[in-house]
This record gives C-alpha cells, structure tokens and sequence, in this order.
C-alpha cells in the first residue's frame, strides 16, 4: 500500500444499485434466473438480497430513462469510523452528497454519500440491521453473497489512486498487455484477493458486479442453469489466476455484466506483494482452459453503455 494511503476503515462491499430503463425485465432476471430474491419494494425501486447474506440487499434496481451504476455501498465497522472517513474526504475536498446521518434504505443504520473522482455515487455506511438469511445447502446454485464489483474508468490509475488514498484500498494484482499497457487493477478492503476492482475503458461504466456461490458444483450448476435458460454467455467457464477465483459471465437484459463465481482467495496480507499478470498468457485468463477465448469482441462486451448522470446524485 503507498504511504499516502488512509488507514483502512471500509471492511467490505455491501450492495451494487443500477438505474435501468426496464425495471419488470430486470426484476424477472434477477429473481428467476440469477437466484435473488426481492425482500422490498418502493415506487420505481426493488430491492434484491442474496439468501446467504446478512446484507439487507445485495442489489438495488431502480426504473430510470438512462442506465448507470446509481452507486457502490461499502460497510465500516462503527458510526465513528464512518465519521472520519466522512471527515477525512471533506477534508480532501472531495464532493459529499450527504452528510452522514441515519439511513432511510431497508435496514438503516448509519452512513453518508460522496463523489468519486469520475462522479459516481459512493455510499459507506455502519449499523445497518442485518437480515435474517440461511446457510446455501449443498445443490443449491444461488449466489451466497456479492463477491466483488468491477467499474469501467476513463482514468483507471487516477481512480486506483482515489481509492488507495482516501478509502484505504489495498492493491492486489495488477492485468498487463505488453502493447496497451496496465488494464485492470484488483483493489481489496479485506484479506479478500479483491472487493473492488477498476479496468481501463472509453468512459465510466459497470464492467461487472460478481456473485459468490456456495462451492465449485454450485457454481457449475448455476452456469449451466442459465445456458439452458438461453441468457446470454460473454466468457466461461474458467478460473482466473488472479485471485484464483471461477468465472461464468452472463448479460442481463439491460447488457450489464454479472459474474457467477466460487474460491476467491483469500490472502495473508502481511505477506502479500501485487504481481503484474499478462493476459495474453493463456493462463492467466483461465488456468483451466475451459473458457473461450478473451479477444476484443469478449472485452467489448463488458465496456458497458457509458455511465449517464455522473455527478448527480441518485433518489435515496
């Protein structure tokens, strides 16, 4: 971690809230094939939680005319810790949306809302009331929880260094392409290989929010439940090198990218040093070489549409 970044307060990623223009669609998806489960509902929003998952919801879909992330949810540990966080980003001059305060979100608790360097709308809050969930059984290929979420940036290293310096975010690994250079850089807030991850793009978008499930048959299950239901497959299945996790890639409706996967490592951060990875070794996308092949008609799938509305704050 460089010397310039803060003490890590943020211990981990809650939920992922997208803006979509069809609402109904979106909500068939996630309930029917990807295995949420809606827990509430309000006028243009539905609320989608994971069954093994303390977190009230793991994704929030809001019916809107644009399509965006709407924003990012991480967890601190207490109210005070989310103070200072509060307090150091406002000393650093970066735009809050709110100050912190209590939450009118399902659970509440105790948070505040800021902008990212490239606008998006970053919620860390505490003391949120957790849901009552169950363990994933053996067989059951629903996701466990959110595993991790992926941004497009237009200014990956700058973004890298807004969540290493304000946030504590620590570097994991780094992708490489001996012609274009660093493209994607895994960023952890836990001994999790990465929460959060942020890839080289035209524009800031979603590149793909990822869903734990329960073991390896789980997540093959579930893979091949959604071939058969005929959505749509970008790349997999594999596992990667980086991080060592699986991967399954599927477009819903709206063309956002979700990610089934199983295994991520977790690291011994004391000893831990980030590797640069070249994706063109063949190993590196998928040790297994199970997967298609990542060429650009793959990696431009999860370019995502441009994110609208950055810098401006989505409905509570």
């Amino acid at each position: 971690m460089p010397d310039t970044a803060a003490p890590r307060l943020i211990t981990h990623v809650r939920h992922v809230d997208l803006a979509v223009p069809d609402l109904t669609a979106q909500q068939a998806f996630y309930t029917g094939h990807w295995g949420l489960t809606e827990v509430a509902t309000d006028s243009g929003l539905s609320f989608l939680a994971a069954e093994g998952s303390p977190e009230q919801y793991v994704v929030r879909l809001r019916q809107a005319a644009g399509k965006r992330i709407d924003l990012v949810a991480f967890g601190a540990a207490t109210p005070a810790d989310v103070d200072t966080l509060a307090g150091r980003l406002a000393r650093d001059g970066v735009t809050l949306v709110s100050e912190p305060g209590t939450m009118a979100t399902p659970g509440g608790g105790y948070g505040f809302r800021f902008f990212d360097n490239e606008g998006r709308t970053i919620e860390i809050s505490a003391d949120v009331a957790k849901r009552v969930h169950r363990k994933i059984e053996q067989g059951e290929s629903i996701p466990v929880r959110l595993s991790h979420v992926v941004v497009n940036s237009a200014d990956p290293e700058g973004t890298v260094a807004f969540y290493e310096r304000h946030l504590g975010f620590a570097l994991s690994d780094i992708l490489t392409h001996p012609h274009m250079g660093h493209m994607m850089w895994f960023l952890r807030c836990n001994p999790w290989h990465h929460s959060f991850a942020i890839a080289r793009c035209p524009h800031p978008s979603l590149h793909h929010a990822s869903f734990e499930l329960r073991g390896i048959d789980e997540y093959m299950r579930g893979t091949g439940r959604l071939l058969r239901a005929g959505v749509e497959k970008i790349w997999g299945p594999g596992r990667h090198k980086a991080g060592n996790n699986t991967f399954s890639y599927f477009l819903d409706p709206q063309g956002n990218t979700v990610e089934y996967t199983t295994e991520l490592e977790r690291l011994d951060e004391d000893a831990w040093h980030p590797g640069l990875h070249d994706f063109t070794d063949p190993e590196v996308s998928d040790q297994w070489g199970t997967a298609n092949r990542m060429d650009e008609f793959v990696a431009r799938k999860s370019f995502n549409d441009p994110d609208q509305g950055l810098f401006l704050a989505p409905p509570v």
